[in-house]
């Protein structure tokens, strides 16, 4: 046993280091909750004007000082939605063949080059996007689509329209590309957790590669998947940069993917430096950012939820 003194002087580091660790935790939420109060008091001008018609107008006018988030919300859940459609699929396949296609000696490198694309600062996605992208959709994709699906029933009107390159589906194409090595690295972690007997006992039953993905992997870290899946849509509701550059920037509504609008965070990112202090048009602005904060908490909470809830299975 160690000397009185030296249990009391651990113990004294102990609860030390336990207050510190309390004080930084503590102090996160504080900083949370000043950043939710903060920028519901600036943008309380705007609800104070407006009332709840703010969530759901059209209106953008500064000149009348008509203000309203409903354009900019659309635009945000559709972008947000088309690049979780595109990139799940792409981020299984990926996390399916490093797991269980690939080579020993290929995995690491391809992981590592998928896992740099989330190094690539968003400004570069966004100059990609509108010099190479957007001129390439308008040329060839966007056209082609138009031609053959446009004139479907049902979905062919949401492909219908001039081909400018630039609009909601491109800037979805842009977002799906940005949280595809988020999606892609946490499916490729939980289906790695798979304990291998698992596998090993349906590969010994007959079952072929991807009947064990599905009857086996798929089952047991669907809750994880899930939760990696939100925490890449959370990435998708904040992205301004990438986003601004391609999709249109036009205050309105249109059916067509292929139509120009705008987001919440490109929304700030356009009009913020042209606010005055004090402003209804700054408050509306502050306005977008508490709801921008709102849904992206909300998704990111719950992504958290789902992991800490599989953990504890």
């Amino acid at each position: 046993m160690p000397p009185k003194a030296a249990r009391r002087s651990g113990s004294l580091g102990d609860k030390v280091f336990a207050l510190l660790c309390q004080a930084a935790g503590i102090f996160v939420l504080i900083l949370l909750g000043a950043l939710i109060i903060e920028l519901f008091i600036a943008g309380l001008p705007a609800f104070r004007a407006f009332g709840l018609a703010f969530v759901t107008s059209t209106d953008w006018d500064p000149v009348r000082e008509l203000f309203g988030a409903g354009v900019s919300i659309y635009g945000t859940i559709v972008t947000a939605m088309l690049a979780i459609t595109m990139a799940v699929p792409l981020a299984f396949g990926i996390a399916f063949f490093l797991t269980e296609l690939a080579p020993p000696w290929m995995r690491r490198p391809v992981g590592t080059a998928i896992e740099l694309l989330a190094a690539v600062p968003s400004i570069i996605y966004g100059m990609w996007g509108f010099f190479v992208i957007a001129p390439a959709f308008a040329q060839h994709v966007q056209p082609w689509i138009i031609d053959n699906i446009g004139e479907l029933p049902l979905i062919g009107f949401l492909f219908q329209g001039p081909p400018f390159g630039t609009g909601l589906f491109t800037a979805a194409f842009i977002l799906a590309i940005m949280i595809l090595p988020f999606i892609a690295a946490t499916m490729r972690d939980v289906f790695m957790q798979v304990p291998p007997v698992f596998k090993e006992s349906a590969y010994g039953l007959g079952a072929t590669t991807w009947e064990v993905m599905k009857g086996v992997v798929i089952p047991y870290t669907r809750v994880s998947v899930v939760g990696g899946i939100m925490l890449g849509l959370g990435r998708a509701l904040g992205e301004t940069m990438a986003v601004t550059f391609v999709i249109g920037n036009a205050n309105r509504i249109s059916a067509s993917l292929f139509g120009p609008g705008n987001t919440i965070a490109s929304l700030v990112a356009l009009e913020f430096g042209e606010s005055e202090i004090g402003s209804l048009k700054l408050a509306s602005l502050l306005a977008l950012g508490f709801i921008l904060f709102l849904l992206s908490f909300a998704v990111l909470a719950t992504s958290r939820y789902l992991l800490r809830s599989r953990l504890k299975v």
